[in-house]
């Protein structure tokens, strides 16, 4: 089975948290005589536990080779895909679903996505082209609505009866089979069911036929986990001292597969028992299915599809987790397990005593749980379901609740009340004896009050209570609490309006537009630049097709390597002990700094520590082993001793003891103290933001080859800067570069990620590699990707500003600091554009400009989508909306009047016209219908005092390109076959942004051939050397420069042969060419932008040129929770004239994306020892299908021009990012109308990036009052409750 070499299916996390790894699985069901399908994480899932079962990978729905899926081709077509590494997982997310159901629902559609992330494309496109499929329309690019997938299995039973009872213990199934009908053979196994046995040399893996028998397993290995989903177990599957003597995999046994509707019960897993609830409660009485209800609320939110069609019930239940969001709800419901055992069967209440693991009311260690009873709700009763998350889908909860309420018959007296909350504790809470205390209460707002006072005081919560957020969580204790009331009020009919729980339910459909531009008409319909070609490696990225670095087949004596990371932030090393690696299986050697022949590392930075560690996650050494499990467990082994040092971690602390890597940079412009004598008012202030993970989809992967001869080697790595990868391998080596060949097809996500760090990454492969004399493989997992490499720099500013009280800003004084980690790296550069680019749009006639880069014993930031932009656009923008509060003026108007009008000069005199930034400007207006919209926002505000709407509107003006000529330059090769073929080479590299696509179109408008006729290969150091890296935005126009010229070389090489057969075919020039001894190979080349930047003289032409824009975006926040939602956003770009308007919109839409999660979402935490804590999807939460806007909208701006570039084009691949500050201010906006409605003050700062703990915090209200300044508030709770009523 290892010799398939299936490589289409993606490793992205390890943990069932990006979808990457996404399969479908197909079982056949004894009971209902069906073939049931569901996707999974492969990831995730034991190879074991796939017998009887068959996979369907990507490969399976549709290959080149064969045929292609619609799937496939839609979502090619609607250009879904970017860098392409997220794309067969979006693939078999869709498939799996089609397969159940032909025509699903847009709800349906999105829902099976939620287990799928995508860090390229904003999801737009991805939306777009499976919405053909939706019930409501048809085939958009066929145009007949049909799939082409057989119809033989669909659905589920119909289900009817008198209770719900959830039996355990369901499918997670999977083999490898190509045929998209289920093996028939599979079908007569599964018929015969016999106990199945599974060994290593540390596990037996036990899969029963039946109940019995497994109930005797329990009894002899009372410890042995029962496993289903793998959810739980597998998440620990790369410790290597984690493991289970026995595992007990209860699938196969009927008794825990049936399903019926009956007084004995049902048994699914969590998507079955979503599936089942919503089509047993529209037959129903609504009064019975409240408890339904409410879990139904629970599961559509709980993790993603994947997790959520491998976890079972029962898995759910016994593993009692605080952030698991159907156990409150189950208990407060009064749900019932029944367990069975070989000594007989018995049922326990799933109460808060059982969730606590008290033992007299636990399972027994011979015990298994068979279902679970949930019981129909009655008149009198009323049960809710409550949640929080960073992200609103596929997060686990920060706080959840499960609320019920009993009323004695036809009154408002509580008979019965329970109140549980899971966040919390270490499992779930219950607040019995504040419900104890309530009972016989009325429901009304005295009782709320004490109801609010009594769970405050018995569900405790200390200020260093692990996971943080505490008088955030505490705020929802109460805040879950109130919306209860007011859900109940609206049951008993005493009140007309509530909180929805509809709130947040997003089935709404998405509504998107993305406006193209309109060639030329008497341009050539030959000619494909200008028009919205597909990516050229589209179709491979959704068949699987396309090979990343890890999808390289193993070579011949292959070793795979893992390294040996510092855990302390700064510290002396004493020793390195790795005898104990020596003596794991397979581990074949552990390297050191020791074995690097040459240059360990750069001037900057060190490949291997040598002497100190300087951050946590620093590599020291590496174990190269036969397997990668070997390496991982040798790694583990080293023993590392070192000598404590003092770390500084934060910017607070780098300030305080002079830590910097680079001087200050400095900028002035006007008579600074001047114009602050002559505002108006001075307003002071400061604005912090945290980092950002590039969370690209393809981890950093190396694959290092030494040659027979010469001591070449072949480097195969994912990169953004190949000729550094080159130089810094062949230095280590002690080499010439000319023995180092470096090879890059394409890269699975980067956004300036692996421009700095993979040159390392290669040293440490190929000093292994040199030292053991084999290839060496070296694939980062996430979490050692994530500790290893740093990422956006977090940012502090202090501003001082002078204004006149018609809103002009006459003065502004910036002090800029940025945590640059433990080395260098592009801190300098980042630090340089942030105080060059700092004023945005915004003519600030006296100005001075402070940036420093601070030096710290965190991992090294790096270059990073925007390059320092998206930090200084939010803090001016901070300083635009101050200033607008203060003169009560509308920011828009404040925005106006301070921008940059006609011909002008940046503070660093260079000169630009600002036409195209009021052009952008008010055609956003317009397209978003501002004014309008803003007046209805108003108005929703005055009604509504819980949910607040938002919406800002942000002007954009964003440098290209680099401040030195030599970075712009690139060079190409292009060759001419002698069937007329034509093979295109240069330095970029693919990282997702069409850059590959673009050359194609312009060699195919040079030498007017189709794009049939050219190919390209791959990026590589033997055919085009010393290429720059591929960033800043003009990675695609300065190799076009070097494409266009070798393709003009050659046309003109052509002229002679043209001019003597004019009317010939293409092949006729060639051939003829090659008889006359024409070359018919060219190098072209581009010297590149003149640009440069003297911080001497503060003054130069730091930038090629300028871009411009301007986004609207609306909102609407939960004040209670700090939820919010993105309900549209109007973004207008001045891309000029785009060579491929769909891959630009792309671009731009991923941009904006990417920015909403750096504003809104993104957050890395660390411990005070200096580590990392964010390592994975699990706890970093990156933007996901639910958090793009409902309405979506791009242009570009027509009649535009750009005479720098080739074609007049602009590079638009950064300038989409910072735009998502728009989301940013529009929640401000909504907070500020939450504020002002409680006669708050208005002039507040909000951090980035804004998530649900500081939107919540900032709406301060009469429960965050009870957090802060519990217990002396309550004496004057209760009228004030009575006023907020009056006022919802």
């Amino acid at each position: 089975p290892f010799a398939v070499h299936l490589s289409g299916t993606k490793y992205g996390c390890g943990v069932g948290g990006c979808g990457a790894c996404t399969v479908m699985l197909s079982t056949y069901d004894p009971i209902a005589k069906k073939i049931r399908h569901h996707p999974a994480n492969s990831c995730l899932l034991p190879i074991s536990s796939l017998h009887g079962a068959a996979v369907t990978t990507v490969e399976g729905v549709g290959s080149i080779k064969n045929r292609i899926n619609p799937i496939q081709e839609r979502l090619a077509k609607c250009h879904g895909s970017q860098c392409g590494f997220c794309t067969p997982g979006m693939v078999m997310s869709i498939y799996a679903l089609l397969r159940n159901h032909v025509k699903p629902s847009m709800e349906q559609i999105i829902s099976a996505l939620d287990g799928n992330l995508c860090r390229c494309t904003g999801y737009r496109p991805i939306i777009d082209s499976y919405a053909s499929f939706a019930k409501q329309t048809c085939c958009q690019l066929r145009g007949t609505g049909q799939c082409c997938l057989d119809q033989e299995e669909l659905g589920c039973s119909s289900s009817a009866g008198v209770r719900v009872v959830i039996k355990l213990f369901i499918l997670t199934f999977l083999k490898t089979y190509k045929s998209l009908s289920f093996p028939p053979q599979r079908i007569v196994q599964e018929q015969q069911r016999k106990t199945l046995i599974f060994c290593s040399k540390r596990t037996t893996w036990i899969s029963p036929s039946t109940l019995k028998e497994l109930l005797e397993l329990k009894a002899k290995y009372p410890k042995a986990p029962l496993v289903v989903g793998n959810t739980s177990l597998g998440l620990k599957k790369n410790d290597c001292d984690a493991y289970h003597p026995v595992i007990l995999h209860p699938l196969r046994i009927p008794e825990m597969q049936v399903f019926s509707i009956t007084d004995d019960g049902a048994a699914c897993c969590l998507a079955q028992l979503r599936d089942i609830l919503m089509e047993t409660i529209p037959k129903l009485p609504e009064e019975k299915t409240k408890i339904y209800q409410a879990l139904l609320q629970q599961l559509r939110t709980l993790a993603g599809e994947q997790i959520r069609s491998m976890a079972s019930l029962g898995g759910h239940v016994v593993s009692r987790g605080s952030a698991w969001d159907l156990n409150p709800i189950l208990s407060a419901g009064k749900s019932v397990l029944n367990l069975a055992s070989d000594g007989g069967k018995r049922q326990i209440f799933l109460n808060d005593q059982f969730l606590a693991g008290h033992k007299h009311a636990d399972i027994e260690p011979k015990e298994v749980i068979v279902s679970v009873l949930i019981p129909y709700s009655t008149k009198d009763e009323f049960i809710s379901a409550f949640r929080q998350a960073d992200r609103q889908k596929n997060a686990f909860s920060i706080v959840n609740a499960g609320l019920r309420v009993l009323f004695s018959p036809g009154t408002d007296t509580i008979v019965d009340l329970s109140i549980l909350y899971g966040g919390i504790g270490s499992t779930t809470l219950s607040a019995r004896k504040s419900c104890e205390k309530l009972i016989g209460r009325q429901w009304n707002d005295q009782m709320l009050s004490e109801a609010c006072k009594l769970v405050l005081e018995e569900i405790s919560l200390p200020p260093s209570a692990s996971g943080g957020k505490v008088e955030y969580r505490r705020t929802l204790l109460v805040s879950f609490l109130f919306r209860f009331y007011l859900e109940v009020l609206h049951g008993l009919h005493q009140m007309i309006k509530c909180v929805s729980k509809a709130f947040y339910n997003y089935c709404s459909d998405l509504k998107t537009h993305s406006c193209l531009q309109d060639v030329d008409p008497g341009q050539s319909p030959q000619d494909p630049v200008g028009r919205p070609v597909m990516h050229q490696s589209g179709i491979k990225h959704t068949t699987g097709e396309a090979v990343y670095i890890d999808d390289i087949r193993p070579v011949d004596g292959e070793l795979s390597l893992a390294v040996v990371t510092s855990v302390k932030a700064h510290a002396k090393i004493k020793s390195i002990d790795i005898s104990e690696a020596l003596q794991v299986p397979g581990v074949i050697n552990v390297v050191t700094a020791k074995d690097v022949p040459g240059k360990n590392g750069n001037d900057e930075e060190e490949a291997f520590a040598k002497d100190k560690v300087i951050c946590v996650g620093q590599i020291i050494c590496a174990v190269v082993a036969e397997t990668l499990t070997q390496a991982k467990c040798g790694a583990k082994k080293v023993k590392i001793a070192y000598e404590d040092l003092q770390p500084v971690l934060t910017i607070k602390d780098a300030i305080k003891h002079n830590s910097y890597i680079t001087k200050e940079r400095k900028l002035e412009k006007g008579d600074i103290e001047k114009g602050f004598k002559s505002a108006d008012k001075i307003i002071e202030g400061e604005l912090h933001m945290g980092g950002q993970e590039h969370f690209y989809l393809e981890t950093n992967s190396v694959l290092v080859i030494p040659r027979m001869e010469d001591k070449e080697m072949d480097v195969y790595v994912s990169t953004q800067h190949a000729t550094d990868v080159q130089k810094l391998v062949a230095s280590a080596l002690n080499l010439q570069s000319n023995k180092i060949m470096c090879h890059t097809k394409r890269v699975g996500g980067a956004f300036g990620g692996k421009i700095t760090k993979p040159s390392f990454f290669a040293v440490i492969a190929a000093v292994a590699a040199n030292k053991t004399g084999r290839p060496v493989r070296f694939a980062l997992e996430r979490d050692m990707d994530m500790l290893i490499t740093g990422g956006r720099h977090p940012f502090f500013g202090k501003y001082k500003v002078g204004f006149m009280k018609d809103g002009r800003i006459m003065a502004a004084d910036f002090q800029c600091y940025i945590n640059g980690g433990c080395t260098k790296d592009e801190s300098e550069l980042v630090i340089e554009y942030i105080v060059l680019k700092v004023d945005n749009a915004y003519n600030i006639p006296n100005l001075r400009v402070r940036g420093h880069a601070c030096k710290t014993n965190l991992p090294s930031n790096t270059a990073f989508r925007g390059f320092g932009f998206p930090q200084a656009g939010l803090f001016v923008e901070t300083c635009i909306v101050a200033v607008a509060t203060k003169t009560g003026l509308p920011h828009e108007k404040v925005r106006e009047i301070n921008m940059y009008k006609g011909v002008n000069r940046t503070a660093f005199k260079e000169k630009f016209d600002a036409e195209n930034l009021w052009k952008c400007w008010k055609e956003c207006l317009v397209k978003s219908d501002y004014h309008s919209r803003k007046t209805k926002v108003e108005e929703f505000n005055r009604k509504n005092y819980w949910k607040k709407k938002g919406i800002a509107i942000i002007p954009m003006k964003f440098s290209v390109g680099f401040n030195a000529t030599y970075f712009h330059q690139a060079g190409a090769l292009v060759h001419i076959y002698l069937d007329g073929s034509v093979l295109v080479t240069h330095g970029g590299i693919e990282l997702g942004q069409g850059i590959h696509t673009k050359m194609l179109q312009i060699a195919s408008r040079e030498l007017k051939i189709p794009l049939s006729y050219i190919h390209f290969c791959e990026t590589s150091s033997t055919t085009v050397p010393n290429g720059k890296y591929t960033a800043g935005s003009v990675g695609t126009e300065i190799n076009a420069r070097a494409v266009q010229d070798a393709c003009q070389i050659l046309w003109k090489r052509l002229d002679p042969i043209r001019r003597k057969n004019p009317k010939g075919k293409w092949e006729d020039w060639i051939s003829e060419a090659h008889k006359k001894s024409i070359s018919l190979s060219a190098t072209g080349y581009f010297k590149g932008y003149v640009t440069d930047m003297n911080w001497e003289s503060k003054k130069g032409h730091a930038f090629p040129y300028f871009l411009y824009g301007a986004a609207c975006s609306e909102v609407e926040i939960d004040c209670l929770t700090g939820a919010h939602k993105n309900i549209r956003t109007d973004i207008v770009m001045d891309a000029s004239f785009s060579i491929n308007p769909a891959i630009d919109i792309g671009q731009i839409e991923g941009a904006f994306i990417q920015g909403v999660g750096l504003y809104t979402l993104e957050e890395i935490y660390f411990s005070p020892e200096g580590e990392q804590l964010t390592l994975s999807p699990d706890t970093y939460k990156i933007p996901a299908v639910c958090d793009i806007p409902e309405q979506f909208h791009v242009y570009l701006l027509p009649n535009s021009c750009n005479s720098i570039a080739i074609y007049s084009s602009k590079g638009v691949g950064e300038a989409g990012f910072f735009l998502g500050s728009s989301v940013f201010f529009a929640i401000r906006d909504a907070v500020a109308a939450a504020r002002k409605e409680r006669g708050l003050p208005l002039d507040f700062t909000l951090n980035s990036p804004l998530t649900v703990e500081r939107i919540r915090m900032a709406c301060d209200d009469i429960f965050t009052k009870m957090v802060t300044v519990f217990p002396f508030l309550f004496l004057s709770l209760v009228p004030l409750n009575l006023h907020l009523y009056e006022e919802i």
